[in-house]
């Protein structure tokens, strides 16, 4: 049976990254330049022509399904291409997230002990707040305002960089409070007497 598959669901694989795939046990491993390795669960079948460095996502499932998820299969198609060039992204490349402390006193302090994985937020409160950074991200300052977080996982940068920014949300009157790379505030109107 022979199904002609849409452009938007082929995927390139970079020179510098080999790929195995496993129809019995329905995954996929992706292996980087720097021994980085990615696998992926599949739901759809997928062809992968080797002499091009083609992937082609095909609508077929695994199993037999009922007609109901037949109409599904479209939308796990694009999801399980989107998956693939996200993982091909994060394997071949670093990926950051910057953020800004912005106001009066926000600062932030590496903490030399507990092997410089912990860093110390001053953020306006009439406490200090500690933050541990896990093992699988690095991360660097610039004038104790800017915080530089990077990775090769891009799920795992921006559940980092929110969680930071979740301990002190910009106020929309003065602008204060920790903001990612290029996000503008629309500053309210304050009272007028």
């Amino acid at each position: 049976m022979f199904v002609k598959i849409p452009k938007k669901y082929c995927i390139k694989i970079p020179d510098n990254v080999s790929v195995l795939y496993c129809n019995k046990k329905k995954t996929i491993i992706f292996k980087g330049p720097s021994l980085q390795q990615k696998l992926l669960k599949l739901k759809v079948k997928l062809l992968i022509l080797s002499s091009k460095k083609i992937i082609k996502v095909t609508p077929f499932p695994f199993v037999k399904v009922s007609n109901n998820k037949i109409k599904l299969m479209k939308t796990i198609q694009g999801t399980t291409c989107a998956l693939i060039k996200q993982s091909l992204v994060e394997i071949v490349t670093m990926l950051y997230k910057k953020l800004k402390l912005v106001g009066v006193g926000y600062r932030l302090i590496p903490v030399e002990s507990f092997e410089n994985r912990l860093i110390l937020l001053r953020l306006g409160f009439s406490h200090l707040l500690y933050f541990r950074i896990p093992r699988y991200l690095n991360f660097f300052y610039k004038k104790r305002v800017q915080l530089f977080i990077s990775g090769h996982s891009y799920q795992w940068v921006t559940k980092f960089a929110s969680i930071i920014r979740s301990l002190k949300k910009p106020e929309v009157y003065k602008g204060k409070g920790i903001l990612y790379e290029n996000e503008k505030i629309i500053l309210k109107e304050g009272k007028k007497i």
